[in-house]
């Protein structure tokens, strides 16, 4: 199960929800992803895989280090 958080990433925007992430994910990894509730499950985001492997690896790096400096 899921638990919901808010954060305030150095005093920025505010992230409640999926949409939230996922914005926030876009301006700072410049990493494009969908949020979950677009498919009916808030609780996850989606991303599409139509790329090359060194590609998702770059993205994955990026969402990483991003959510990493979240703590």
């Amino acid at each position: 199960m899921c638990r919901t958080i808010s954060v305030r990433p150095n005093g920025g925007r505010l992230i409640r929800n999926d949409l939230d992430l996922c914005l926030y994910l876009l301006e700072k990894a410049h990493v494009s992803l969908v949020p979950g509730g677009a498919f009916g499950d808030a609780n996850c985001i989606r991303l599409s895989y139509a790329a090359s492997e060194a590609e998702l690896r770059e993205a994955l790096s990026r969402i990483k280090t991003t959510l990493a400096s979240l703590k």
